[in-house]
């Protein structure tokens, strides 16, 4: 067994009297979810926050500004036959900058949603939980 601890961002921004949340699509599973990454594959001692941070830009090509973390998700996957317990630390942020069309690889598309298509739109149960928690503080 394996333990992987990453970070990533719950990103919205208000236009007129709507609000948006930024969600991407995953270019391997094609999953639809929100950008997170592994805590420190960039640089050693990175904290929580910088790799939320860096996750967000590099996955969706949006500079996040973190307001408040929110409650960590924990879920069990395998990957070439192990099993690995996964801890994400999610952080509500507020657009700050960028273009979705500067995402990297990982992701196929990048897309801002109304609030309420949100839910329906996720693909796993970990995004919707912690979707339930953001989404009372938007």
């Amino acid at each position: 067994m394996k333990f992987e601890f990453s970070a990533g961002g719950i990103v919205y921004k208000k236009s007129k009297d709507k609000i948006f949340i930024l969600v991407a699509q995953h270019s391997g599973h094609h999953g639809w979810v929100f950008p997170k990454g592994v805590i420190g594959d960039h640089k050693k001692k990175e904290s929580k926050e910088e790799t939320a941070i860096r996750e967000v830009k590099e996955e969706t090509g949006i500079n996040g500004k973190i307001i408040k973390a929110l409650q960590p998700v924990t879920y069990w996957y395998n990957f070439q036959g192990q099993k690995i317990k996964k801890t994400v630390y999610y952080f509500l942020m507020e657009h700050g900058s960028g273009d979705t069309k500067e995402h990297d690889w990982e992701m196929q598309n990048v897309e801002w949603i109304p609030l309420e298509k949100v839910e329906e739109r996720l693909t796993y149960k970990s995004d919707r939980q912690v979707w339930q928690n953001a989404r009372k503080l938007i």
